[in-house]
């Protein structure tokens, strides 16, 4: 039986700081963090770099293999924390499928001050047009099961003990002393949704 909240997904629209803050929940509670964007076939990222949103279909393979590595890494002991867009129900519904009673940290921004991160960010594949399609095809997974949301707008250190804090109230595991990170910055509390 897979423990409560034994993975984690970072997840909200472009700009949010799903890497950033996904570093440092891995820095503070352990875990290894595995970033979504590296799973895209390059179809999706020549899509997305041309300023044409993904759909579902886009979407459905990434998905399917974020779920299976997700899997993977539960099956090996550790604690997975997976930043990943995670729009739709249905797209969080595919990762809870590999994965049951999978936690969500919900970053939760404003439409400007998302625009202005992704056009302040250097070298990403994701162009600041295509914002608006994020916030258009985003649907709260706030009062769904496991998931907390919290305000990207907060210092980053902040939010990574606020998760901290959630996961052990929880019941999560303990990992504070196993952390495997691929670096990055932070976010901070705005709702603490519980099952």
């Amino acid at each position: 039986m897979v423990s409560p909240l034994s993975a984690l997904v970072v997840m909200g629209v472009s700009g949010c700081g799903k890497s950033s803050v996904g570093a440092a929940i891995v820095e503070h509670s352990g875990g290894r963090l595995i970033e979504g964007d590296a799973f895209h076939p390059p179809a999706n990222i020549e899509k997305m770099s041309a300023g044409i949103p993904l759909d579902d279909e886009d979407r459905a393979g990434w998905l399917q293999r974020l779920g299976e590595e997700l899997a993977a890494w539960v099956a090996k002991g550790e604690r997975p924390v997976l930043t990943c867009s995670a729009l739709k129900r249905r797209y969080r519904d595919t990762l809870r499928q590999a994965v049951p009673q999978l936690g969500f940290v919900f970053l939760e921004l404003t439409r400007e001050e998302a625009a202005y991160r992704v056009s302040h960010r250097p070298g990403h594949f994701m162009p600041p047009s295509l914002v608006d399609s994020q916030f258009a095809a985003l649907e709260s997974p706030t009062g769904e099961p496991f998931t907390l949301t919290v305000n990207a707008a907060e210092p980053i250190a902040q939010l990574a003990a606020c998760v901290d804090d959630w996961l052990r109230e929880n019941g999560a595991a303990d990992l504070s002393q196993a952390s495997c990170l691929a670096g990055a910055p932070y976010c901070a509390i705005n709702n603490n949704t519980r099952p």
